[in-house]
């Protein structure tokens, strides 16, 4: 699903005609960035997509005093259409992707294990470094927000916490991981020097 789409087509089925920045403004003051994938730097070209798909189009052009002239959009019944689908889509698909860190994690290079420690750490520190900003973001914000966008918002949260807390149980677990790789590369180096016999 695109969260870009579904904001654009969205923000104009609820707000009406508007220029790009228009709904930058409101793409900040809605903290999408901070919730979801959406690029509030990417939304002046999504427009411009949407519209060569005809789900926008143009509906005048205003010009405010020496700047350049603006080009003010709306939805069409064809981004209307596309909206509720890609909304529905958004709410059935269930997203849980693997995490990249899993294979590397199971593919260790055996001449730096010993540092596996320190990259687990900084990877935990980056994760409440993220959970902190959440939370400071949430309390900032929740004046503003409905009910539910405040759930949308701790739904990062509760995502971070889980994190949080596999990493705490994996260096838990840094051990027996580095011994067990240990022993698994002696086996193999042992293994490797094994000569088959030739039968004669």
């Amino acid at each position: 699903m695109s969260s870009i789409r579904l904001f654009i087509l969205d923000s104009f089925a609820r707000h009406g005609e508007m220029h790009g920045h228009q709904l930058r403004l409101q793409a900040e003051q809605e903290h999408v960035h901070h919730w979801t994938d959406v690029s509030v730097g990417s939304l002046y070209g999504a427009i411009k997509r949407l519209a060569t798909e005809g789900l926008l189009e143009i509906a005048r052009t205003e010009r405010d005093g020496n700047f350049p002239e603006r080009h003010v959009y709306a939805i069409t019944d064809a981004g209307r259409e596309t909206l509720a689908r890609v909304r529905q889509y958004g709410l059935d698909e269930v997203v849980f992707r693997p995490d990249p860190f899993d294979l590397a994690l199971t593919r260790p290079d055996i001449d730096h294990i010993d540092e596996l420690g320190d990259t687990i750490e900084a990877r935990r520190a980056a994760l409440q470094s993220m959970l902190d900003e959440a939370v400071t973001e949430l309390t900032r914000a929740a004046p503003y927000l409905s009910v539910a966008e405040t759930h949308a918002m701790l739904h990062r949260q509760h995502r971070l916490r889980a994190e949080l807390s596999w990493h705490d149980s994996l260096l838990e677990s840094l051990p027996a991981i580095v011994a067990d790789e240990k022993a698994g590369a002696r086996h193999a180096e042992a293994a490797s020097r094994v000569t088959p016999t030739r039968s004669s």
